[in-house]
């Protein structure tokens, strides 16, 4: 198992994303700005699993910051500069009740966080497929910022197992099927055809506002 790197462009539509939990829509283009660029977002990665075990943890942490650099009051729109100098405007909604205390030059931090947890389900007592979040948003008077989790659990059933390329055939509950690698440090022979694997994916965003 591995991390994969995200893009600016996904971090700027995950940031924007979890804005839209204070807004309900998202527009992005491209832009020059005479405003100072936010610094570059920087990524940390770590995979975690017991020997002999299938399955593990793989966790993906990004911090990525973006500057205010334009405010329209009126139809409560706030416009981001990136670390790339890409522009995304968000709409905020009413339920960020310290956007009158956000201004021109603040500095919108965010930390990414994606967790992926895969077990076998072998005692059938995991949960039901679906997902569960929580928002948590700045009281007014506080400094402007929010906090959201979300995870989504999603099982698939072994439906080949391939011992000379050591990979594994899942079903999901879609009707879709994909192909996966199996650690060397497992014992295929102890896997079988049905075997039901969970997938949880959990993803937290954390805002903060910077003042200059």
């Amino acid at each position: 198992m591995r991390t994969k790197p995200l893009h600016h462009s996904a971090l700027y539509a995950i940031v924007a994303g979890s804005l839209a939990l204070f807004s309900v829509a998202l527009f992005t283009f491209t832009a020059c700005s005479t405003a100072p660029p936010p610094p570059p977002a920087a990524e940390t990665g770590s995979v975690v699993y017991k020997e002999g075990v299938p399955g593990g943890v793989i966790v993906n942490t990004v911090d990525v910051s973006a500057r205010v650099t334009a405010i329209d009051t009126a139809n409560r729109k706030v416009t981001l500069l990136g670390p790339d100098e890409d522009k995304f405007t968000v709409k905020v909604g009413p339920e960020a009740v310290n956007f009158d205390q956000i201004r021109v030059g603040d500095l919108v931090n965010a930390t990414v966080t994606e967790e992926l947890v895969v077990y076998l389900d072998e005692e059938g007592a995991s949960a039901p497929d679906g997902a569960a979040g929580v928002v948590a948003l700045a009281p007014k008077g506080a400094q402007p910022g929010g906090l959201m989790a979300e995870t989504t659990q999603v099982s698939a059933t072994v439906t080949a197992i391939d011992q000379t390329n050591r990979t594994a055939t899942l079903l999901f509950e879609d009707g879709s099927t994909k192909t996966f690698p199996v650690r060397d440090d497992i014992d295929l022979n102890r896997r079988k055809v049905g075997d039901k694997v969970v997938f949880q994916v959990t993803e937290m965003i954390a805002i903060s506002v910077e003042k200059p």
